[in-house]
C-alpha cells in the first residue's frame, strides 16, 4: 500500500480480467483510464472488490487504508471546482488535509470525518456539521469526499475515520456480518452509532425524452448505479433484483458524473440515493429535461417485501426543474456512525455542539431534531452518544 499525502494507493498482483485487481488512486475515478471498461464487471465481483478495498484495514494495514476505496460522487472534479472546498475551508483554512497539520493545531484535537460525494447531500451536511464543531469545541474536523456508506464503514473499521454518515441499512449489515457480500461472515464489531439524521430517498433519474417511464422499462437499459461500494450502489441492486431485472449494463460513477453522462447520452438512467433536493440532479434539471421514475405500487410493495429497510417517500412536485407531479419512490435513513475506539468525551462534545445548534444547519433541517435522532438506528449506540441523549 502507498500512501500519497490525503490519497491511498492498492497495489496488487495484476489481473486483466479482475477488477477486483486494478491499481487506482481510491479518491479519484476521474483518473481512470480511458479505456478501462466498466461496463464489464460482474455484479457480484463489485462488492467482493468492496470487501478487499473498503475494509482492507481488517486484512492488516494500518491507519491510512480506509481512505476512499472507490473514489467519490464528485471524483470527475465538476463539483470541486466551483470553491465549495474553499469556503468550508477544507483544503485550507484548517490545515487538515496537510500532512504535517502545521495549520490544524495538536493531532489530538483534529478528527476525522468521512462524508460522501460532493454531488450528494453527504458532504455539503458534513461541511455545515464541520462549520458547527470548529466553531463550538476544541476539536477541528477534516471532511473528506468518499465513496460513501460502504467504503466508510471499512475507514471506520480500521480507524481512519472518527466519525462518517453512512445509510441505516448498511450499517445494520455491516455490525451483524452479513447482507451483502462485503460484509458476509465478516461483521464489523467496533461499528456503533451516534444519530439518525434524514431519510435518504432513493431517486431513478432519466431524461425526458427517454422511453424509461417505470423501473420495468430499465430491462437491457444502460444504468448507472452509482460508485463502487456506495451504499447508492446496494441499493440500486436490491431493487433491481427485487424486480426481475437482470439484463442491463452497469455503469459506476458518482452523481456529478451520472448527470454529465445522461446529458451526453451515455447511459439510460441513474440511481441517486440522498436527501432531496441532490444538488446533482438539480443542475441537471436546469439545463435538461428530466424525469424521476417513479418507484410506486405493486413495484415499490415488491421491493419493500425484499428489504424491510425500504420505507414509502415522495418527492414533492416541484423539488426539480419541470418535475411538477409528485413522484412515489422509496428510501432508507442517513445516520452518523462512529467506532468503539472513539473517546467517549469525544463523541458526547461532537454530539453536544451538533444537536445543541440545529439553528445553524441549512440542509435539512426539517428532519434532523434532537427528538427524532434515534428513530430508525439500526446499530448499537456509541456510550458518548448515548451520554448526550439519555441526559
Amino acid at each position: 500500500m502507498i500512501s500519497e499525502g490525503s490519497y491511498v494507493y492498492i497495489a496488487v498482483p495484476f489481473d486483466p480480467d479482475s477488477t477486483d485487481n486494478y491499481i487506482r488512486k481510491r479518491s479519484d475515478y476521474g483518473n481512470m483510464p480511458d479505456d478501462y471498461n466498466i461496463d464489464s464487471i460482474d455484479r457480484r465481483q463489485i462488492l467482493k472488490g468492496t470487501a478487499a478495498a473498503g475494509l482492507i484495514g481488517l486484512a492488516g494495514c494500518s491507519g491510512d487504508g480506509g481512505d476512499g476505496s472507490d473514489g467519490s460522487d464528485g471524483s470527475d472534479g465538476s463539483d470541486g471546482s466551483d470553491g465549495s472546498d474553499g469556503d468550508d475551508g477544507m483544503d485550507g483554512d484548517d490545515g487538515s488535509d496537510g500532512s504535517d497539520g502545521s495549520d490544524g493545531g495538536d493531532s489530538e484535537s483534529r478528527l476525522s470525518w468521512h462524508a460522501g460525494g460532493t454531488g450528494g447531500t453527504y458532504f455539503p451536511l458534513s461541511n455545515e456539521f464541520k462549520t458547527i464543531v470548529d466553531a463550538n469545541t476544541d476539536f477541528t474536523l477534516n471532511v473528506q469526499s468518499t465513496g460513501a456508506s460502504v467504503e466508510n464503514v471499512g475507514s471506520l473499521a480500521d480507524g481512519s475515520a472518527d466519525f462518517a454518515l453512512i445509510q441505516n441499512d448498511i450499517a445494520s449489515f455491516a455490525k451483524n456480518g452479513t447482507g451483502i457480500d462485503a460484509f458476509q461472515d465478516n461483521a464489523i464489531e467496533n461499528l456503533q452509532g451516534v444519530a439518525t439524521l434524514y431519510p435518504e430517498t432513493i431517486t431513478l433519474v432519466t431524461l425526458a425524452e427517454s422511453d424509461i417511464s417505470s423501473v420495468s422499462d430499465l430491462s437491457g437499459a444502460t444504468i448507472n448505479t452509482g460508485d463502487l461500494g456506495s451504499g447508492t450502489q446496494v441499493n440500486a441492486q436490491q431493487i433491481l433484483e427485487s424486480l426481475g431485472i437482470s439484463d442491463y449494463n452497469e455503469q459506476n460513477a458518482g452523481f456529478s458524473q451520472a448527470s454529465e453522462q445522461l446529458a451526453n447520452g451515455d447511459i439510460d438512467a441513474a440511481f441517486v440515493v440522498g436527501g432531496w433536493p441532490v444538488g446533482a440532479i438539480e443542475e441537471l434539471a436546469n439545463t435538461n429535461d428530466v424525469e424521476i421514475v417513479p418507484i410506486a405500487g405493486d413495484n415499490r410493495e415488491a421491493v419493500k417485501a425484499d428489504a424491510s429497510w425500504f420505507a414509502n417517500d415522495t418527492i414533492p412536485g416541484g423539488t426539480y426543474s419541470g418535475v411538477e407531479e409528485d413522484v412515489e419512490t422509496v428510501a432508507v435513513q442517513a445516520m452518523i456512525a462512529t467506532n468503539a475506539e472513539v473517546p467517549a468525551d469525544t463523541v458526547e462534545t461532537v454530539t453536544a455542539a451538533i444537536f445543541d445548534n440545529l439553528d445553524e444547519l441549512t440542509i435539512k433541517t426539517d428532519f434532523i431534531t434532537v427528538d427524532s435522532a434515534q428513530d430508525g438506528m439500526s446499530i448499537e449506540l456509541h456510550e458518548g452518544a448515548a451520554a448526550y441523549f439519555d441526559a
